[in-house]
Order: C-alpha cells, then structure tokens, then sequence
C-alpha cells in the first residue's frame, strides 16, 4: 500500500518527462558524439601525435571500460546517494563534473606549451580515460531511468524518441557546425576552433544534465530500498543471467553495428572529405542534409512502428541502407556532392535505429524481469551500454591501426594516391559492414515481437499490483 501511495504523489507522466530526455540525451552527446568524432582528427591533426599511438590508447582505453563500465553501472544497484529517495539522478548529479572537464582539457593545444612527446601522450591518454570513466557515471543511470520514469512500453517509446531527438540536435546540428570551426580557409587545422568547440560542449553538457534532473520524475524508485538491500544484490549472478538474455544481446550485437557504422561515419568521414575530395567543410553541408529526412522520420517512425512493429521497420530500412552503402562501396563516387546525397539517403536505416533503440533496450530488460524476476536495471543498462564502447573502439583502434598501416603521415602537408585511395576504400566498407551486423543482431539474434512485449508489459503490472 505505501509503495502505491508514493507512486500516487508524482505528477502523470507528460511533456516535461520527454523534454528531460530530450535534454539528458543532448548532455552526453555534447562529450561523446564530439570526443567519437574528432578527438583522433584533433589528436593526429593538431598535437601530431602518429595514430599507432591512438589506436593503443582506444584499445586500452576499451579493456579498462570492460572491468570499468559494470561496476560503475551497478552502482546505483548497489548504494543510494542522498536523501531524495531517486535512484539513478544522484548520480548523474555526481559525474557530469567530470565529464565536462575531460572534453574541455581534452581538446587544448598543448602543443603552445612547448611539451614533449611523452607528455603529450600521458595528456591525451589521462582525459580520454576520464572521459570514458565519467561518461559511464552519467550515461548509465540515465539510460536505466527510463523503468523507474515509466512502465509503460509506449511512453518508453516515446522516451526513446526524445533520447533520438536529442542525440540529433547534437549529431547533425551541433557537431555539423564543428568543421567550420576547426577548419580555416586553407583547409588546415584551427587549433582555436577545436577548444571554442569544447568550451561550448562543455558548458552544453553541464545546462543540460542540470535539466534532465529539474525535468523529469523517478515515479518507480523503490521505496523499499532498506529490505531490498537485506534480499542482497549479486553482480555475478546478474551477469550470468544477462548472458541467458535473448532479445539483450539481440540489442547488444545490433547497437555494436551501429556504433560501428556512426562512429565510422563521423571520425573516417572526416578523412574521406578532408583527403579524398578536398572538401573537409562539405561534411557540414552533408550532415545538414540528413536533417530534414530525420525531422520526418520522428513524425512518422513512431506510427510506423506502432502499425507494422519496430522490429519489422527497422529491418527494412537497414536493408535499404545496407543497399546504399554496398553501392558507395563497390563504385567510387568522383563528385562530392552526388557522394553526400546518397550518403545522407541511406542514413534513413541509422535514422530508424536511433528512433527505436532505447525501446528496444527497455524490452529487453523488462524480460529479464519476467524471465528471471529479478530487476537490476543499471547492471542491465551497463552491460548493454558496453557493447556500444565495443562498437566505437572496433572502429577507433581496429580502423586506426588500419590508417596506420596503410602509411597516413600525421602532420604532412599532402598524402599519397595510395593513401587517399584506401581512405576511401575505408570509410565505405564500415557503414557497409555495420549493416550487416545491425541486421544480424535485430532480426536473427532479437527475438521479441510487439505482441510479446505487450504480454510481457501485462504480467510484469500484474506481479507488480500483488506484491
């Protein structure tokens, strides 16, 4: 009865709900999307650091984050922080700090300080490691909250929409503009450019986070905390229980290929602009059009899903997207322009993912619920969220290396033709490749239909209003 009554002091979910998420989304993407996207531009561009280098500290970086990023995520399983009763905003209270002071030291030039290699190296490796540490600290218990916010799928839907629109903005509006700031008209490098761009997503993260939390309500936060505690929490059996999780590792592969395909997209479509066309600045015009094509997607994805399943339209628009990809692929495209319209049209099956993901991860954790009753969301979250590291660091070290290999010279003024050649050849095979992985994880590996995850919703109220 208690449990009901708390429940019953919280104002319905509405508006100011979506518009947090639409916020929470925006802060992280602010650190993340910009550190993804330019860190290894600014790190081999600017401090000409050889990417040998890069690639060792995004591998290493990776490894940490395989023992680092669970055992922060069951932190807010784990302890309570505070008096206000929430389980998962304390804690973004607590690392977006930490967050904000990574991208804004991350991005100096330390090079006008007139240090050594060495220094230069234990630098960058110091602020990519608190980056990823704190951005752990804040992006798991914000993506976790969305079961204490709701428990209903579709306003989880409609979360998940807010989290697209969110991650958007900064996608293509935010870091569409960074390459006219971090380029000058010669096309060379703009020092000054790359620390505006961290100043200002600095500052966007701190607002933003600060909005998620006035924003939105944890109706669902047990109150019970005290005897939840005396039933114990175990990381190793959650863990083990996530592995026996169908439609969490389904989600898992999917977003690995989607990490894939978006951090490919954003670091190696840089290079393929910059060396291959001799247009670094045209990736803002191509990321700008994307846009309208998304804006119509989040008007229509939802309805789409709700009539045909989101599973089946996902589906579909990877096919399609895997099509477009495997054409850009296979046939080298001589004008810049006819390059990013194709690009940004196959994009729709990204577009899509972007739209649906996070529903997808709530469905899932809410069957680890019916299947195991037990309900550890941010161990959960955390282990789903790993998997996107693993997505970004197959491309950062993986293809970094290959860029090593291949003979990029940080630094030089020019590359050769065979160099520019497999840029191209590069940043055409991982969206290509990401597809397929996409579609292997949602259609083969995810096995929940829209039918199953409505019974799933009834049983798990139904438990609920007999405890």
């Amino acid at each position: 009865m208690e449990k009901n009554k708390n429940k019953q002091n919280h104002r319905p979910f509405g508006v100011k709900d979506q518009l947090g998420y639409i916020f929470g989304d925006m802060a992280g993407s602010f650190v993340n999307l910009t550190f993804d996207a330019f860190y290894l531009i600014f790190a081999t561009y600017v401090l000409n650091i050889d990417p040998k280098f890069m690639s060792t500290l995004f591998l290493v970086a990776r490894l940490f984050d395989a023992i680092n990023d669970p055992i922060i995520g069951s932190f807010p399983d784990r302890w309570r922080l505070g008096k206000s009763g929430d389980k998962f905003k304390p804690w973004i209270k607590l690392f977006m700090w930490p967050l904000a002071a990574s991208i804004f030291f991350g991005f100096m030039n330390i090079n006008s300080w007139g240090v050594s290699e060495s220094f230069k190296h234990i630098w960058v490796a110091f602020f990519y490691i608190l980056y990823g540490m704190s951005y752990t600290g804040t992006s798991m218990p914000f993506g976790a909250m969305a079961n204490v916010v709701t428990k209903k799928p579709e306003e989880r839907s409609k979360l998940s929409a807010s989290r697209a629109i969110g991650g958007t903005a900064i996608g293509f509006g935010f870091l569409g503009l960074v390459p006219l700031l971090i380029w000058d008209k010669q096309n060379n490098p703009n020092p000054q450019g790359y620390m505006i761009m961290a100043i200002i997503a600095a500052l966007g993260c701190l607002i933003s986070y600060t909005l998620l939390n006035k924003l939105t309500i944890e109706r669902y936060s047990s109150p019970n905390y005290d005897n939840e505690k005396k039933e114990g929490y175990s990381f190793t059996k959650t863990l083990k229980e996530a592995l026996k999780n169908r439609p969490l590792l389904g989600i898992m592969l999917a977003s690995i290929g989607s990490l894939i395909y978006i951090t490919g997209n954003s670091q190696f479509g840089g290079f393929v602009y910059k060396e291959f066309y001799q247009a670094p600045k045209m990736q803002t015009i191509a990321t700008f059009l994307q846009i309208p094509i998304t804006v119509a997607l989040f008007f229509i994805g939802p309805k789409l899903g709700q009539k045909y399943g989101k599973r089946n339209v996902l589906s579909i628009a990877l096919v399609f997207n895997l099509i477009v990809s495997a054409f850009l692929f296979f046939v080298p495209i001589k004008s810049v322009g006819f390059y990013a319209l194709l690009y940004s049209i196959g994009n729709i099956g990204q577009s899509f993912f972007i739209l649906y993901v996070w529903a997808f991860v709530g469905d899932a954790i809410d069957y680890h619920e019916y299947k195991f009753n037990s309900r550890n969301d941010g161990t959960l979250y955390s282990t789903y969220t790993f998997s996107r590291k693993i997505g970004t660091t197959i491309v950062s070290a993986g293809a970094t290396a290959i860029l090593a290999a291949i003979g990029f010279v940080s630094g030089a003024d020019a590359q050769s033709h065979e160099v520019v050649t497999a840029v191209r050849s590069l940043g055409t095979a991982i969206p290509f490749i990401a597809c397929i992985v996409e579609l292997i994880g949602i259609k083969l590996v995810f096995n929940l239909t829209a039918k199953d995850s409505e019974k799933i919703s009834h049983e798990l109220a139904k438990r609920e209003s007999n405890d």
